[in-house]
């Protein structure tokens, strides 16, 4: 036991007769690693993605309901009243009337 973890150690066991086999493995296991390494990095450039993908959809979102609230605000009546007589215009005493047109046929 005591001498098998000094081989080791020593790495006498990728200089032996069956060091091929070894030598397999090892490069097995570095290929694996390397796999693995590149499919975290994979991951972790998506998620870093998705992050910034949410908060631009966030930012997109806020500027939309900022632009409905300023939209909205501009529609009121009493909005388009003032801006209207800052033109030099007003509203109208009479109420509209529905022109009926009747066909000529």
């Amino acid at each position: 036991m005591k001498t098998n973890i000094y081989n080791i150690l020593k790495g006498t066991f990728l200089i032996s007769e069956d060091a091929f086999r070894s030598w397999r493995f090892i490069l097995f296991l570095s290929g694996l690693a390397i796999v693995m390494i590149a499919s975290s990095h994979s991951a972790d450039k998506k998620v870093y993605e998705i992050a910034r993908l949410k908060n631009e959809v966030k930012e997109i979102r806020s500027k939309f309901f900022d632009g409905r609230s300023r939209l909205m605000k501009l529609k009121m009546e009493s909005h388009v009243v003032k801006v209207m007589k800052e033109k030099g215009l007003s509203l109208s005493e009479n109420p509209p009337q529905k022109i009926k047109v009747k066909s000529q046929e």
